[in-house]
């Protein structure tokens, strides 16, 4: 009931519409209920043996055509309003979806796979969509014909009336006995199948691992068994399923029909009455009527319990709590930083930064240096404010950014990663990310500055060229020198450079070395060193340990030290 609560409250200023499309569609319903009286005053008072009023039965047919082209045309209209407010309120959910993640703390992702909130974005929000292009048009129509034949039966009978009533408990009782052994079997097999998916995507993704220690006889054993479940679980729903068939439904329908024939022809006899060939039509075709709705509403279970799946799914990435946005400003940033005391952990109880205390001032550079887990992501995760400590501050000009809002403090700052990414726009959107602020120009001479005039020669649309997204065309050294120009043309008072030279050749990492010396100049830059050959100049090196600062200075210093630091660099150099 919470359910579609909240979903009837996605219905604002569609609701006008819905209720015209639930109107069209119970004036179709009655369209549909109208025709067999139309055929009924036919054949009692223009089909008489001794007395056909051919005039008469032209008349009605035509009546009867009108009532039925008007009965399609309703109904078609009536989909389509419904298909249409339907599709407004979940782009609508879609908006308020997508809004929320971006308002979510990242901490949120860490445990959830992107492939999840994008299957709450696009798949489960189409699914909840079926609620009105299938379950709702199904049920109202299914509703309003279950009533409409009660009604039009008393009309013609009130005994007819009763009959019909003492077949919807029946009825209803099948409903109820179907939904709930279908929604077993239907959870039974939905699970069976995400194992399955789950093992061939691990298969798929691990196939290299698999061949190469001979595992594929383990990993089919474990798909076959995976796979003979789910076959047992579809049988099962199959065979409910089966109980449910048009043929049946139509097998049902006839003994319905010798019943009520049965009974009353009974009660007319008792009666001394006789019932006409016009009312005994009428009932047949509406003992029909009555079966199918319930054949229709049978239809959509599953539908039903797959929107109700989707929209828990969607609700409980709603109800998650968006971060708070912070009302200080950073108009003005020297680029001067301070980690105070600084404690830090992603999960509670195990900490991956301890006591972490340093300055850098204006324009100087830090480079962070430490083995695998040693805590360099995690201090730049601070200082992009992805996570805030768990205990001590980080100032910026002796400024709190826990009180600073992030947007605002984040202006000042750019960031170059490991593998830039690219995306699919053109070499002049991917260095200004739409900011048009950042003249061509100003782009184009950002590109240039940081050694990509080979990048501008080979497009033969020069900053226009069309990138594929990810990259795919360009060179790691590209993409690089792209992101390394992005970084300029924004301008920033604080660089953080993340392992910018890692994944490069010798050749390139010169041509990225000069790139990052010139993006580097005049500002206040953070970098994550894994070649300790690039950070020679910066004015002070922190090598972590297991999150905690272990050794600083800047290069000379500690390698007259003799500690860790120097035995790291001669190893990188008796490498080479």
């Amino acid at each position: 009931m919470n359910q579609i609560k909240r979903l009837y409250e996605f219905t604002i200023g569609q609701r006008s519409l819905l209720i015209f499309g639930a109107l069209l569609s119970l004036i179709a319903v009655g369209l549909n209920l109208f025709g067999p009286f139309i055929l009924k005053i036919i054949l009692d008072n223009y089909l008489v043996k001794d007395n056909i009023v051919v005039k008469g039965i032209v008349i009605m047919l035509l009546v009867y055509l009108l009532v039925e082209i008007t009965n399609g045309l309703v109904a078609y209209y009536s989909k389509i309003i419904t298909l249409k407010a339907g599709s407004k309120v979940i782009q609508n959910i879609r908006l308020k979806v997508f809004r929320h993640i971006q308002k979510l703390p990242v901490r949120y992702f860490d445990n959830l796979p992107a492939g999840k909130v994008v299957a709450r974005i696009t798949n489960d929000t189409e699914t909840i969509l079926t609620v009105f292009t299938q379950v709702l048009s199904q049920l109202i129509t299914s509703g309003f014909t279950i009533i409409g034949v009660v009604i039009a039966s008393f009309i013609v009978n009130v005994y007819a009336g009763l009959l019909m009533l003492l077949i919807l408990p029946v009825l209803f009782l099948w409903l109820y006995l179907y939904r709930k052994a279908s929604n077993k079997y239907n959870m039974i097999k939905r699970e069976k199948n995400s194992e399955m998916n789950a093992s061939i995507n691990e298969s798929i993704s691990g196939m290299s691992v698999i061949q190469a220690f001979n595992n594929e006889d383990k990993v089919f054993n474990e798909f076959l068994k995976l796979n003979e479940d789910y076959y047992e679980s579809s049988v099962r729903l199959s065979r409910l399923n089966a109980l449910t068939n048009t043929n049946l439904i139509e097998s049902l329908k006839s003994v319905v029909l010798m019943f009520l024939i049965f009974v009353f022809s009974y009660m007319f006899l008792f009666q001394n009455t006789t019932w006409s060939i016009g009312s005994m039509y009428l009932m047949i075709d509406y003992a029909g009527k009555i079966m199918m709705p319930l054949y229709g509403i049978i239809g959509v279970f599953d539908v039903i319990e797959q929107a109700r799946v989707a929209t828990n799914k969607v609700y409980e990435l709603l109800d998650e709590e968006e971060e708070k946005e912070d009302t200080g400003e950073l108009k003005i940033f020297n680029g001067n930083i301070e980690f105070k005391d600084v404690n830090f952990s992603y999960v509670k109880g195990h900490p991956v930064l301890n006591d972490i205390n340093f300055k850098v001032n204006q324009n100087e550079t830090l480079a962070l240096v430490g083995h695998t887990g040693s805590g360099k992501s995690s201090i730049i995760n601070l200082l992009m404010r992805f996570y805030d400590p768990d205990s001590g501050e980080i100032l910026f000009d002796g400024v709190d950014t826990k009180t600073i809002n992030k947007q605002s403090m984040r202006k000042h700052t750019a960031i170059v990663l490991q593998d830039p990414y690219i995306y699919n726009g053109t070499l002049l959107y991917n260095i200004r990310l739409g900011n048009e602020s950042i003249t061509e120009k100003e782009a184009k001479d950002a590109l240039i500055s940081v050694g990509g005039e080979m990048i501008l020669e080979r497009f033969e649309n020069g900053i226009h060229e069309e990138l594929i997204e990810s990259g795919s065309t360009l060179s790691l050294g590209e993409r690089q020198l792209i992101s390394f120009a992005r970084a300029l043309a924004f301008k920033p008072t604080l660089l953080i450079l993340d392992e910018a030279t890692s994944n490069v050749d010798s050749e390139t990492e010169q041509l990225v070395q000069k790139a990052m010396k010139i993006v580097s100049s005049n500002r206040t830059t953070v970098i994550i060193a894994h070649r300790l050959s690039t950070i020679q100049h910066a004015d002070q090196i922190l090598l972590l340990d297991k999150g905690n600062i272990v050794e600083s200075g800047n290069h000379q210093a500690l390698i007259a030290k003799d500690g860790k630091y120097k035995e790291m660099y001669y190893k990188q150099v008796m490498k080479k």
